[in-house]
């Protein structure tokens, strides 16, 4: 079994509306409590970290399990949403949606297609992050799914 250890350091000089700054190997940002939630909207926030980091989990766990596969793609990007539900003072993170878009070489065939889809919900199954937030967060794919030939 390997283990991987990854590290943050935190520093946190005021009280709840100041900012602060974190560095966690090539991350290096100041955090502060988002406006939404009547924070200083200084740098990142939590809300906006979980949310990148499930993003970046999928997409790069989606863009492996293509090359695995063989998968042609001429393109692929996504947007991601994350809703966080506030009622009566209990901060609760909902959902996250995932909206890959795929684009696939001019040529793709219709099984080409069809193994793109199955290839995004099996990534977010398998991506690391989606797995930890598993039962606490609920994860949604709606994905977009084209040929290059298709786009012009």
């Amino acid at each position: 079994m390997a283990l991987h250890h990854f590290h943050l350091k935190a520093h946190w000089p005021g009280l709840r509306n100041d900012a602060g700054k974190i560095e966690a190997g090539n991350l290096k940002t100041e955090v502060s409590i988002p406006p939404e939630m009547n924070g200083p909207g200084i740098g990142t926030n939590p809300d906006e970290m979980l949310l990148g980091a499930a993003a970046t989990c999928y997409i790069i766990t989606l863009a492996a399990m293509m090359e695995r596969s063989r998968l042609e793609k001429e393109d692929l990007t996504m947007e991601s949403e994350g809703i966080v539900d506030v009622t009566n003072g209990v901060i609760t993170y909902q959902t996250i949606i995932h909206r890959p878009n795929i684009i696939l070489k001019s040529n793709a065939s219709d099984k080409d297609k069809k193994l793109a889809q199955k290839l995004a919900e099996k990534a977010e199954k398998s991506c690391m992050i989606s797995r930890a937030l598993k039962g606490n967060v609920d994860v949604q794919l709606e994905t977009f799914i084209q040929t290059a030939h298709e786009c012009n």
